[in-house]
């Protein structure tokens, strides 16, 4: 009985350590496959269908007819250049604002903590609390943007009406927002740099600059590409600031569709024009475009350790 009694512990005991991980573990697969996988393979099958927001439970087979559709529009084709340039815009100045941040709080500063909570106050701001502000602040007439252009001799420039304008305006927003962020994950990247490195830097004569140049760069390489995609599949999903920075325009991304972007141009297709098959397509192209992203950053992280 005893005998029986302590195989049937041991085989507890076996099955504890086996699978109990697996149960703890369970709880993000289910969420996964119920919020991640689930939605991906359903948008895939309703972009071969032609479906509408009206009647969205009758699916009419049509192949690769949404994808070819969405190739020959020239929307989607500015979409994606006004995405590209948006996204060019905005994440390189915010990141080499954000590295250089970074290298002056890695200094010791008196209340150097106070500026570090405060870089992520823009963060928390609402997206759309934020976009409004600025809306305000890029106003053609009483705007302070063109106030302070004006103390200089430029004339006020309608920031929503024109192409580069109305990019740089949203830029601003995005570079607003998302800087402090990535000041923050620098500056934990520069705390994990060896101290001897800067120590030895220092006894050869070199100075802030070129310590920051020949020490801190060349040991950020990895963290510098992760933002860089971070911040380039942000801006392939951007949306919130470019539909609220003109609201009458909605979805179009302007009177000409000079700052849609791929997110706007999702949401017209499916929530405008009442085609969601056609919007599941261009999601899927959405999804395929950060795949190619994230395979050619990994060949670049490849390169850099080998390096």
């Amino acid at each position: 009985m005893a005998d029986a009694r302590r195989a049937r512990a041991s085989r507890r005991y076996r099955w504890d350590m086996k699978y109990s991980p697996l149960a703890f573990i369970s709880p993000f697969f289910l969420f996964f496959g119920a919020f991640g996988l689930f939605p991906l393979l359903y948008t895939g099958w309703a972009s071969l269908h032609k479906v509408s927001l009206t009647d969205p439970n009758h699916m009419e087979w049509v192949g690769l007819r949404n994808y070819s559709r969405i190739l020959d529009d020239d929307f989607f084709w500015n979409a994606l250049q006004n995405t590209f340039s948006i996204g060019v815009i905005s994440t390189v100045p915010q990141l080499m604002m954000a590295l250089g941040l970074a290298h002056l709080l890695n200094y010791r500063l008196r209340g150097s903590m106070f500026f570090r909570v405060t870089m992520l106050a823009p963060y928390a701001t609402s997206v759309a609390a934020a976009t409004l502000v600025f809306v305000m602040l890029f106003g053609r007439d009483y705007g302070m943007i063109n106030w302070a252009l004006g103390l200089v001799g430029v004339d006020n420039i309608d920031w929503q009406s024109g192409t580069w304008s109305s990019q740089i305006a949203v830029s601003t927003i995005v570079i607003w927002r998302w800087t402090g962020y990535n000041t923050l994950i620098y500056l934990a990247a520069m705390q994990a740099v060896p101290r001897d490195l800067y120590e030895a830097a220092e006894i050869d004569g070199a100075s802030r600059w070129q310590q920051f140049r020949n020490v801190t760069i060349p040991s950020l390489r990895p963290t510098i590409l992760f933002t860089v995609v971070v911040s380039t599949i942000g801006a392939m999903q951007l949306f919130g600031e470019p539909l609220l920075f003109n609201p009458t325009a909605g979805a179009a991304g302007g009177s000409d569709h000079q700052y849609q972007t791929l997110g706007l141009y999702l949401y017209e297709q499916g929530w405008v024009n009442l085609n969601l098959g056609r919007a599941a397509a261009i999601a899927w192209v959405m999804f395929l475009l950060l795949v190619v992203i994230g395979v050619v950053s990994a060949l670049v992280q490849r390169r850099l350790r080998k390096n």
